[in-house]
């Protein structure tokens, strides 16, 4: 069953206006009790159904220890399995994607169908009673919501269907089951916590100090708003160009695109789903970033672009354009965050207010205490405490 933070009832809490404290963020057992409490029941996005559109093919993704592999069957249907053999727990596969016709493992050939099953195995005298059917790949959760395949390790969280529920009508007009690659997923190691850049993404208030391009593309226009499993933040082009080159000739370049209302053909839209995944949505592309967490100080950030089909010129020189302007922001929090995740590891640092309009820094800081008390105390208890959990 989901955690529903709405069957909790309200209360004047006096740490909701109070960041989280420092330990939080490099603490290896309050890592472990994240993992058990919601990491391994996250959505995470492997890929889009078009990445996968014929039989055999296939996309990996490396969450938490585990390898899951998500692969398209003859009979068309798309399944998830952990990327395992059932004989001596070698991995099947190394990569982010191929094709194939079975799964053979490179250890001793055991071989497995595209549905999972157990079709091969070599010396199959040396087993005697081998029960076949009960030795497939073990199966992961796997959702397809708007064309895009997620995997989780656990129950326990909201399915993306329900956390992106109250967005479904703005999203319907971007067209995401249409959408296809238009890059390689990209993985950058870093030495931060998850909700160090978590935490980031959702700062407004950083923008006009950190992002001089930003804040030139928007003004004041750039708006932020939390809902209970997603936080919103969204940003206007301003009609006076920019004096950056890249940022004037994004404003005069980005071609119409009548598919969207009218409100949307200048913004820039994002939405960050709980805990770690977030879609970067513009008029020319969808982006698509996830912080996975790998230890207390360490994540991976994975990213890809998607488009629609679109030749114009103008459109072609619009994507590359906010690649420019992307990849000179995201040097900038690259910079910024590295700063705070070595601020959070000073004896010094107690948690400071939030802002009135940190709402998206409140929600979050709300979830994580209803979820592991433990996060409300200011110094890590004795240790131990995540194991009896």
């Amino acid at each position: 069953m989901a955690t529903s933070l709405k069957s909790v009832a309200p209360t004047l809490d006096p740490l909701d206006g109070v960041s989280l404290p420092g330990w939080l963020y490099h603490d290896p057992e309050f890592f472990e009790a994240e993992r058990k409490a919601f990491l391994r029941a996250s959505p995470q996005v492997v890929c889009h159904e078009s990445e996968i559109a014929s039989a055999g093919e296939w996309r990996s993704i490396d969450y938490l220890g585990e390898s899951v592999i998500v692969i398209r069957g003859d009979d068309g249907e798309v399944r998830a399995f952990t990327n395992v053999c059932r004989h001596r727990g070698s991995r099947l596969v190394d990569g982010e994607g191929g094709c194939a016709k079975v799964l053979t493992c490179p250890y001793h050939a055991w071989s497995y169908g595209r549905d999972g099953r157990l079709v091969g195995v070599m010396h199959r005298h040396e087993y005697p009673g081998l029960q076949t059917d009960k030795l497939g790949l073990v199966p992961v959760a796997l959702e397809s919501w708007r064309g895009f395949l997620f995997v989780r390790l656990e129950e326990g969280l909201p399915s993306v269907a329900e956390m992106m529920a109250p967005y479904d009508e703005e999203v319907a007009p971007y067209r995401f089951e249409e959408l296809r690659a238009i890059g390689r997923v990209t993985l950058r190691p870093r030495a931060l916590n998850w909700k160090t850049i978590a935490d980031n993404y959702s700062d407004h208030l950083h923008i006009p100090v950190g992002h001089p391009g930003l804040t030139r593309l928007f003004g004041r226009s750039y708006g932020v708003e939390a809902g209970e499993w997603v936080d919103r933040m969204q940003g206007d082009l301003r009609e006076d160009e920019s004096g950056n080159p890249s940022e004037r000739a994004y404003q005069r370049l980005l071609p119409d695109t009548p598919h969207l209302p009218e409100s949307h053909r200048r913004k820039w839209l994002y939405y960050k789903l709980f805990p770690c995944i977030a879609f970067d949505i513009y008029p020319d592309q969808v982006d698509f970033m996830q912080w996975l967490p790998v230890t207390a100080t360490t994540s991976v950030i994975r990213e890809i672009s998607y488009a629609l089909p679109d030749h114009r010129r103008e459109m072609k020189a619009a994507r590359y354009l906010n690649w420019r302007i992307n990849r000179r922001v995201n040097a900038e929090d690259t910079e910024l965050i590295a700063r705070v995740q070595e601020g959070m590891g000073s004896p010094s640092y107690v948690p400071g207010p939030l802002g009135v309009s940190e709402v998206s820094l409140r929600s979050f800081a709300q979830k994580l205490r209803r979820l592991i008390p433990e996060a409300r105390l200011e110094r890590p208890p004795s240790p131990g405490w995540a194991r009896s959990n």
